[in-house]
């Protein structure tokens, strides 16, 4: 946990943007994988640990904004489970270090909750992603699960989002750390990767090394041949020559901050000629958007820059033809880059989308309205502010079903040169990945340098093996 002094300011900044009623914090519950006692790994929710501090589940917390007080609820450690995990803190001490001095049992919740219904007194709660905080939310407020998101306090929502979005200095270093240990496992992976190699041997270790720096993944890791495919968890496949490794992966710190990098390195010693031209574009799609980071700058107006960036590029390899503007406008650059060009983090990787990606990464000025493929999977696209921390991450991703899809269709044609792009077939995909923080005269990468130029990655792979 950060000082108590952290949580106490955190609470009292919430509590000054609501005008009445009362925030209700839900924690989390274990999650069983396949039966009650064989739970996957806890993580707590990340608004709840933003106010509380407290990484532990079955936890719940009222802030009155009427009668000005906090209240935790949750049960003490009984002999069971002193048996079976061992004597730690008590909720009573944990809650101490936050700052709190109520807490009641869990079940008085439930008591406290209907109490202010019966007084006719607003319940502000978030859009749960849970499903036993759905039932639970469900049951208090008597409200179909189905209209929960509906009925979340949107005061509520907008007022954690502005709050969590401007990075304090604790959390500044913690994110500074994240993406250094992570950087240092992505220089362990190209250091130790060769051919003959599963994608899951090396998985692994990337998850052993996240363990042991006292922390652990942020998300799942995306360690595969198949880089075309965006978010691929399959660690199926043998490293053969000729193939580049796509490397998505990154550490959360013991207080639940994350790192998101990615590197693309061939499994042999050296990029093809063709590896290297695709790889050059990307990191001149790279090295264009972070340059451009800055307060007031909209990212919406960092990804098209960036977009523009790989059409050029691929255009000068013969692989997309005539106005690049117009191709970027109309989305024929989505054959290569499907995705978005970053996204907010902290204690999320992509953080707090469960408040809703409309309030979280654009405005009621700038609403995300298109359905335009690629561009809605752009999930930033507000003014950046000093004390943002995001991903600039582009990327070329040759997908062979789209490709079939769209030259069937004649789609784009007078932007894409089908017929080179056969040549590309099997590409895979390429994506280079670090994290930034917003600052007040501009920005500054976080953690450490990684390996970014293809000569820098060829000198570390002519030591691999």
């Amino acid at each position: 946990m950060f000082e108590k002094k952290v949580y106490l300011q955190r609470r009292a900044a919430l509590k000054s943007k609501i005008n009445s009623g009362i925030l209700l914090f839900l924690g989390n519950e274990e999650s069983p994988m396949n039966y009650k006692d064989n739970a996957y790994h806890f993580r707590q929710d990340s608004t709840f640990l933003y106010y509380f501090g407290i990484s532990e589940p079955s936890l719940g917390a009222i802030v009155d904004l009427d009668e000005d007080q906090v209240i935790l609820f949750g049960d003490e450690m009984g002999i069971d489970d002193i048996v079976w995990m061992g004597r730690q803190k008590t909720l009573e001490e944990k809650s101490l270090d936050a700052g709190l001095t109520r807490v009641l049992p869990l079940a008085q919740l439930d008591t406290y909750l209907k109490q202010y219904q019966d007084k006719k007194r607003q319940v502000h709660f978030l859009p749960p992603y849970r499903s036993e905080n759905k039932i639970k939310l469900a049951n208090w407020l008597n409200l179909p699960i189905h209209l929960l998101k509906e009925k979340a306090s949107l005061s509520f929502i907008k007022a954690v989002v502005a709050q969590r979005s401007i990075k304090a200095v604790e959390e500044i270093e913690e994110l500074d750390r994240a993406a250094a240990i992570s950087a240092d496992i992505h220089l362990m992976v190209m250091q130790q990767a060769k051919p003959g190699m599963y994608e899951r041997e090396l998985a692994a270790k990337i998850q052993g090394a996240a363990l042991a720096s006292g922390g652990n993944l942020a998300y799942p890791v995306i360690l595969t041949v198949r880089g075309e495919i965006l978010h691929n968890h399959y660690h199926g496949n043998q490293l053969q020559n000729g193939q580049l490794v796509l490397n998505d992966s990154g550490v959360e710190t013991t207080l639940g901050y994350a790192g998101d990098l990615t590197r693309t390195f061939p499994v042999g010693k050296k990029f093809s000629a063709e590896q290297k031209d695709v790889y050059d574009i990307v990191l001149n799609a790279y090295t264009h958007a972070k340059n451009l980071l800055a307060p007031g700058v909209r990212y919406l107006d960092v990804h098209l820059a960036s977009c523009k960036m790989l059409a050029q590029g691929l255009k000068d390899i013969g692989l997309m033809k005539g106005n690049i503007d117009d191709a970027v406008q109309a989305g024929a650059h989505a054959m290569f880059f499907q995705c978005g060009t970053g996204h907010m983090m902290g204690l999320d990787v992509h953080d707090m989308e469960d408040l809703g990606e409309q309030y979280v990464g654009y405005t009621d000025e700038l609403t995300k309205n298109t359905t335009q493929f690629g561009l809605k999977s752009l999930r930033l696209g507000k003014a950046l502010e000093a004390g943002y921390v995001l991903t600039v991450e582009p990327g070329v991703y040759i997908i062979p079903e789209l490709i079939d899809r769209w030259k069937a269709a004649n789609q784009f044609a007078e932007y894409i040169n089908y017929d080179k792009l056969e040549q590309f077939r099997n590409f895979s995909g390429i994506r280079v990945e670090d994290d930034f923080l917003v600052t007040e005269n501009g920005n500054r990468m976080l953690g450490k340098h990684l390996a970014l130029t293809t000569d820098e990655i060829e000198s570390i792979r002519s030591d691999a093996y």
